[in-house]
């Protein structure tokens, strides 16, 4: 047996040079494996931020792992550690991890011999006396009892299996980094949810302001046509105007329940009043700078990059595998077998019946379906390449949108806080001047009516601040740290983790060795 596997042996360099797809030095430096030996795609990458020259944009390499403490909000706080314990969608990435594993050791355990099975059977058997030759047949009926093992090993000289490998250790580590991902959008759509809530909020006491406001205007130009210096038509001037401010406030309110409804789901908690947990609060203070480091961090930042890399890494490798079937299989298979008529004989030395030996399979006429199978594997390789390329583009685009944002809108909320404050002494100033007469009704609703949206777009420009901080954060990949260092459930002095009463019931047990709950996972390479 020795000697056949030297001879199969000597038929790897000229079935090398036969199928012309791989060279014989590639295949020894490519650990001798058939396909292409695979290395990291290049990718475009700006030199410098556009606003690089601004003073606020650092590029010192700071620690965003818990990027949402800049805030100084202890509500906030407490929201992104209650989602990241309990948002559902992270934990289906988490299973997609267990799903990868069991993948990546099921690709292993065919570098050992693929099939090692013990068979038994009992038959009774009795043959035809009617056929030609039956004087031959010298025990018509009789049993046989049969017990044995048999053995196959296909020998991976072309590093089929070890492909499957390196294909299945690429693809868990693009299910951790899809798990960072998903990790990093939570954390920001948390906290983008929980602006939207504070700015909501803002929006909603400027209308009350303003109807507020507004009343009290109207009881002065009713005071006025009860005095006989003011006409009915301003009366209804100032109601109309009153009225058209106080019918906003309900559609801010559905906005704001809506945004409420949202930060449940992504706390994995059903729908419920969640204002009453989260109390009153300003709208939360961003820092003026930030430090971002260079757009060529992105690539080793940012999550969904490294998932792209590593998918590209995991299809080179089935270009491998679809390689190997140009070339002849070796494998060594064996059978061990105790047959005997009467069960007392079954495992006597002369019931034994054995074959071992090496043997080859070899597609040769496949009628190109290798080939095209691997041009398959190959243009697939080539679209994730390319895949992978544009997600760093995108990255770079998201930071720099997320860049302008911040920066904007601080020039913004500055002039639009202005604006609001000359709008506010307009308004005292032109109402005092109504009450003495010395101005007309068309003035006071006027500066009224130029207040309203004034204060509302402040609002709104105020939470653009944090709002572009977080878009920052979220480009530089910063927040899946959490996943190694974790959080406090009791952080803050809110409490917003569900009672064991409220609590979603546990998601179902998974095979073994999984566990339930949040799967241990990997650090990205």
């Amino acid at each position: 047996m020795i000697r056949a596997l030297l001879y199969l042996c000597c038929l790897t360099p000229l079935a090398a040079g036969l199928c012309g797809c791989t060279t014989l030095r590639t295949y020894v430096n490519n650990g001798f494996k058939v396909g292409p030996k695979y290395e990291t795609p290049p990718a475009p990458v700006a030199k410098d931020w556009i606003d690089a020259d601004d003073k606020r944009v650092r590029k010192e390499d700071d620690d965003h792992s818990k990027w949402w403490v800049v805030f100084n909000d202890p509500v906030l706080n407490q929201l992104i550690c209650t989602a990241y314990k309990q948002n559902l969608t992270l934990r289906q990435a988490g299973y997609r991890i267990l799903a990868a594993k069991a993948q990546l050791g099921y690709s292993v355990g065919e570098l050992f011999p693929q099939t090692q099975q013990a068979i038994g059977d009992y038959n009774r058997i009795a043959r035809s006396i009617k056929t030609a030759n039956a004087q031959f047949i010298p025990k018509r009926s009789y049993g046989q009892y049969d017990f044995g093992f048999s053995l196959a090993w296909e020998i991976d000289f072309w590093g089929r299996f070890r492909c499957a490998v390196d294909s299945a250790s690429a693809n868990l580590e693009a299910s951790v980094a899809d798990y960072d991902d998903v990790l990093v959008t939570l954390l920001s759509e948390v906290a983008t949810s929980y602006v939207q809530i504070r700015v909501a909020q803002q929006r909603i006491k400027y209308a009350n302001d303003n109807v507020a406001l507004q009343l009290k205007s109207v009881k002065v130009v009713e005071n006025r046509k009860q005095a006989g210096v003011a006409k009915q038509l301003d009366v209804d001037q100032a109601k109309s105007v009153l009225y058209q401010t106080w019918a906003a406030v309900p559609e801010l309110e559905i906005g704001l329940r809506m945004s409420t409804n949202q930060l449940c789901i992504l706390m994995g908690m059903p729908t419920e009043e969640l204002l009453k947990k989260l109390g009153p609060a300003p709208i939360p203070t961003a820092p003026v700078d930030v430090a971002v480091g260079v757009p060529a961090d992105l690539l080793r930042r940012r999550p969904d990059v490294r998932r792209a890399e590593r998918q590209a890494a995991a299809q080179c490798a089935l270009i491998g595998v679809a390689e190997s079937d140009f070339y002849p299989h070796i494998s060594l298979s064996g059978t061990l077998t105790y047959s005997a008529e009467l069960f007392k004989d079954l495992f006597t030395p002369r019931a034994i019946t054995m074959t071992a030996g090496p043997n080859f399979t070899w597609n040769i006429l496949n009628y190109g379906r290798i080939l095209n199978n691997v041009r398959l594997q190959d243009a697939t390789f080539q679209q994730l390449v390319v895949a992978y390329q544009n997600t760093v583009l995108s990255a770079h685009q998201e930071a720099e949108n997320g860049l302008v944002t911040f920066l904007k809108a601080q020039q913004r909320a500055k002039l639009q806080g202005d604006c609001v404050k000359y709008a506010e002494s307009a308004v005292k100033t032109v109402l005092a001047q109504y009450e003495l007469g010395t101005v007309d009704i068309s003035q006071l609703i006027l500066v009224m009516q130029n207040l309203v949206p004034q204060q509302d777009t402040l609002a709104i420009a105020q939470g653009e601040i944090p709002a572009g901080l977080i878009q920052v954060f979220k480009a530089m990949g910063g927040g899946w740290q959490l996943r190694l260092n974790d959080c406090d459930p009791n952080s803050g002095p809110l409490q917003l983790c569900p009672t064991p009463e409220e609590q979603l019931p546990p998601p179902p047990p998974a095979p073994q060795p999984a566990t339930i709950g949040m799967p241990e996972l990997l650090p990205p390479s």
